[in-house]
């Protein structure tokens, strides 16, 4: 788990329970498409699923969600956002994240589609194939 020093995995400069720490906890919502992401990607990295449960569209969410111990998620690129600001309902985002299994590393690069739902943003899904590298 995180410590309060520890800065976020999303690569804002902010510490971790500052930035996407208060988003995981229930505290504050994100405001934006491209914040969701972005405490997403933390939530990978630090392994909190009902958060990544919590943030899916229940349209399109797995029932369950197991996440790979052996994988961790070391850095994010956004590449580009399109609406998702916080007077939207729709949004996208598309990024790469870099991950490392043992001595392999690679990344995933994703377009994904955002909603806001009751005055949330959610992952709905990918825009297009996902790609790992």
């Amino acid at each position: 788990m995180p410590t309060p020093a520890m800065p976020c995995p999303c690569g804002l400069p902010a510490a971790y329970p500052q930035c996407c720490g208060r988003f995981h906890s229930g505290e504050r919502q994100a405001p934006t498409a491209e914040l969701l992401m972005r405490s997403r990607f933390s939530a990978f990295a630090v392994g909190d699923t009902a958060y990544l449960l919590r943030s899916w569209d229940p349209s399109t969410r797995p029932a369950v969600l197991d996440l790979d111990p052996g994988q961790r998620w070391e850095r994010l690129e956004i590449l580009a956002t399109e609406r998702g600001g916080m007077f939207e309902t729709e949004g996208s985002v598309e990024f790469r994240a870099h991950y490392r299994e043992g001595r392999h590393t690679g990344s995933l690069h994703e377009h994904s589609s955002f909603a806001r739902e009751a005055g949330a943003w959610v992952y709905v899904g990918p825009l297009s194939p996902v790609d790992f590298d």
